[in-house]
């Protein structure tokens, strides 16, 4: 036989044979079901058991190489899901009754991936807006305003509340969170690297929002800090993109007319962590119980 015409006759069933082979690669595949659903490219179909991601540490996932996006792990640290984002870790852990946040994992801590922005307390009581300075400077009961009483702005950093709100007993942060006491932001302080990179690690990167020149911000952390500024006791405003302060639930030991905060400035890549007049209006950002 001519060789040229055996391979002729040869070729389909090889193509036949190499078809049978890959079709299962690149076909859906089905779990506990013929006939998976035309969404997925992996349907797993069961009443009696689930899926079990791995389960590792946050010291064994921070240890994976080139993590992609998208990647899935269960902590065992922290005890709960957790996903990889473009900008860092997500955890998916709720309480058996907190409202479904995601959160950024960092050490043992998760914190809410945004700055707290709600118009009520935890029991659904309204919580008064104050714009006019005088009446804010005079207040001892819980505000909250948008920086320089800018809608817009309250939509990129949330809202400023002032310390009586921080600490009112119908509760600011929602159910399954709370507002971190001045220890716990030092914890956060200490895992990041201590005091002088802090501020750094916690910064958003660039001059668009911030003033520059945003010294060594990195946002290495994931915590995607703003410059939400803040509000004066006076009832004035910082200068736009100059620094991003949180309020923690710790009341100054030896003057009762101050309580203690911490955030990032534009000039400078340490953390600040300092105390203000309880009247003032800073950003929240909350941690899990």
């Amino acid at each position: 036989m001519n060789p040229a015409k055996a391979m002729k006759k040869i070729q389909p069933f090889l193509f036949a044979a190499m078809l049978f082979i890959y079709l299962p690669v690149y076909a859906q595949v089905g779990i506990g079901t013929a006939t998976p659903d035309a969404s997925a490219k992996l349907d797993i179909s069961s009443t009696t058991q689930g899926l079990l991601p791995p389960r590792m540490t946050t010291a064994q996932r921070d240890a994976i190489v080139s993590t992609a996006t998208g990647l899935v792990i269960f902590n065992t640290t922290t005890n709960g899901l957790e996903f990889k984002s473009s900008t860092g870790w997500v955890s998916l852990k709720t309480s058996s009754d907190a409202a479904f946040l995601p959160t950024i994992v960092i050490g043992t801590q998760q914190w809410m991936e945004k700055n707290l922005d709600v118009l009520t307390y935890r029991n659904g009581d309204i919580i008064p807006q104050v714009t006019d300075p005088t009446t804010w400077a005079a207040l001892t009961t819980g505000a909250w305003c948008y920086y320089n009483n800018d809608v817009a702005k309250g939509a990129i950093y949330g809202k400023l509340y002032n310390w009586y709100a921080v600490t009112d007993p119908r509760g600011l942060a929602p159910t399954g969170w709370h507002v971190p006491t001045d220890v716990e932001w030092t914890t956060l302080e200490t895992t990041l690297g201590g005091n002088a990179l802090a501020g750094g690690k916690i910064k958003t990167v660039g001059t668009t929002l911030w003033a520059p020149p945003n010294t060594g911000a990195t946002n290495e952390s994931s915590f995607a800090g703003l410059p939400g500024g803040g509000r004066y006791d006076d009832g004035t405003f910082e200068p736009y993109s100059f620094g991003c302060y949180w309020w923690s639930s710790t009341e100054h030991i030896s003057n009762q007319s101050f309580a203690w905060f911490s955030g990032a400035s534009y000039w400078t890549s340490s953390m600040t962590r300092t105390y203000f007049y309880k009247h003032g209006g800073f950003s929240v950002r909350c941690l899990r119980d």
